[in-house]
Formats: structure tokens, C-alpha cells, sequence
């Protein structure tokens, strides 16, 4: 009887595989679901306080809108177009790029090399990390203020320090010119965060294993060829992280130009940011700030993506 009816067999055999697909989306399903429990309250805070703002602030840049009344006039992309005649904000552009640059050339450099010093045997290291991670504890406003004080023409201490090595004629206002004040801004800036990456690279190159290096050591790899060899290489993520966070962080950068200059003389020292805050809190053009506020999102993403997009390139051609 069981040779002569086949599909008796094959029917439990069927259900069975249907019953053990849908016990397992069952517990996807619930795995999923105990998974949104804790990624939902920082998934809503970051959809709120992050996603929605871009979106809303590309909407408001289509309007002409003073930011107080509720009434607003639909301009469409007028606002771009403006902006593409506008000199003030192609400077504040290219004082952006300087930032970028000075800032990933300066401030990443001296962290790996302050990161270095850290994990060398000297005596008194407990000192210099406290004295290398100070700026960074120091207020933005605090540490604007007190380079305002070291800048000043008539008591700041590089004018007096060129007095004392008989370089008098090198005496400036640094702030209050042109030429001088975004390289002395600059200088503020990189002594603020530079502490920020030293930290990044003393992490990093603590979790790399002893016994590479002794392994190395036992081939008779020098210090020197260890850093070249072990150390950079290793860390190169944390330095491909860095990169962006830098690259990011001066493309959007605010607070300390805004105690040292507030963006002067003559717009010399005018960030993106800066300008943003004028046109919408100062001049009541929030539609305009709020084309300059997406623009600055727009630059900072294409500009990580680019970045990141050429790290994969190398990693799939070495």
C-alpha cells in the first residue's frame, strides 16, 4: 500500500519544509524586532535631529522668508542661483578649502607624531599628556578669547616675543589685517584639535599586538622601519577616519572664527558657516542661509564620499 500511493509520503515532507521556513521568518521577525527595541529611541533621535533638518532646510531654500513671519514666497532655486554670483560666498568657499587643507596637513601629522612621543620612554610622560590633551578641554569661546589676547598688537605676547628677539619690524595686528588674519586663526585652530587626533593615533597604535613588534625585532627591523612597516600601515584606517572627520569638520566649521573675527576684516576670515549665521540671524534672509546651509552639506558629503571612494580604489589595487 505505501509503493502504490507516493504522494502519502511526500505530503508531511512538504508541510514540514513550509513549517520550518516560517518558524524561521518567525524568529527573524522576533530577533528583528527585540533588535528595534534598542536601536529605536537613537534611530528616532538621529531621523529628527539629523535626517529630517537636511530636508527641511532644502525646502526652506526655496523660499524668500525672513524667518519670523509664517508668510513665504516660492523662489524655486533663485537662491542657488544667487549664490553662484555671490563674491562673498565664492571667498567664503575658498577660505574653507584653505581650512580643509591646512587642517588635514597640520593637525593629523603633529597628532601621529604627538601619539608617537607619548609611547616613548621618557620620564615625566604623565605631564606632557595632560599638557598635549589641554586644549581640547579648554572652551571654544575660552581658547578665542585668550588667542585674542596672545594676537593683540599692543600686549600680545608674539608681539612682544619679536620685540625681545629683535624682529620688531615683523610686528603686526594679526587679527586686524587682511593678510595676517586667517593664517593666525588657522594656528589657533590646529593648536585646539590637534590633541583630538593625538588621541585617535594613541588608541590605535595600543590595540596594534607586542608580538609583532617582537617579531620584528627579531628579523632586526630598526625603529624606524617598524613605524614604515607595523605602525602606519596598521593605523591607516584610523588615518583614512581622520581624514574625513577633519575634512568634515572645516568644511563646517564655526565657533572660533566667529569669537576671534567673526569673519573680518573684509571677509577675510569668512567661512560658509559664518556667512550662514549673518544671513540668517543677522540679516533676516533665512531662504538665502538656508541655501548656504545646504550647499555646505552638499560640499561635505560629495567631498567624504570622494575620500572614501578612494581608499576602496587603492585597497582593491594593492
Amino acid at each position: 500500500m505505501n509503493s502504490s500511493n507516493p504522494t502519502a509520503t511526500s505530503a508531511p515532507t512538504g508541510s514540514g519544509t513550509t513549517s520550518t521556513e516560517q518558524i524561521r521568518r518567525q524568529n527573524k521577525l522576533r530577533t528583528n524586532l527585540f533588535l528595534l527595541r534598542f536601536i529605536g529611541p537613537t534611530l528616532l533621535i538621529y531621523l529628527v535631529y539629523v535626517i529630517y533638518p537636511i530636508f527641511a532646510t532644502f525646502y526652506y531654500s526655496l523660499f524668500n522668508w525672513n524667518g519670523i513671519q509664517a508668510e513665504k514666497t516660492f523662489i524655486a532655486l533663485n537662491n542657488y542661483s544667487a549664490l553662484l554670483s555671490d563674491k562673498v560666498f565664492w571667498m567664503t568657499i575658498s577660505n574653507n578649502m584653505l581650512l580643509v587643507i591646512a587642517s588635514v596637513v597640520t593637525q593629523i601629522p603633529l597628532g601621529l607624531i604627538m601619539a608617537l612621543i607619548l609611547f616613548a620612554p621618557l620620564r615625566g610622560m604623565r605631564i606632557f599628556r595632560t599638557v598635549y590633551f589641554l586644549p581640547l578641554l579648554m572652551s571654544t569661546v575660552a581658547v578665542g578669547i585668550l588667542w585674542t589676547f596672545i594676537y593683540d598688537p599692543m600686549f600680545g605676547i608674539v608681539n612682544k616675543l619679536l620685540e625681545v628677539i629683535g624682529l620688531s619690524s615683523w610686528q603686526n595686528g594679526w587679527l586686524g589685517d587682511p593678510k595676517t588674519a586667517f593664517i593666525a586663526v588657522i594656528v589657533t585652530i590646529c593648536w585646539q584639535y590637534t590633541p583630538f587626533y593625538m588621541i585617535l593615533f594613541r588608541a590605535a597604535i595600543s590595540g596594534i599586538p607586542d608580538e609583532i613588534y617582537e617579531a620584528a625585532e627579531i628579523d632586526g627591523c630598526s625603529g624606524w622601519k617598524k613605524f614604515w612597516s607595523i605602525t602606519l600601515p596598521l593605523i591607516k584606517p584610523t588615518i583614512i577616519t581622520s581624514s574625513v572627520l577633519s575634512v568634515i569638520g572645516s568644511l563646517k566649521y564655526f565657533d572660533l572664527i566667529f569669537v576671534m573675527t567673526a569673519g573680518g576684516p573684509s571677509s577675510s576670515t569668512e567661512l560658509m558657516a559664518t556667512y550662514m549665521y549673518k544671513q540668517a540671524f543677522s540679516k533676516f534672509n533665512m531662504g538665502y542661509a538656508s541655501s548656504i546651509s545646504f550647499t555646505m552639506f552638499a560640499i561635505a558629503f560629495v567631498v567624504a564620499l570622494i575620500i572614501l571612494a578612494a581608499d576602496r580604489s587603492r585597497d582593491k589595487t594593492a
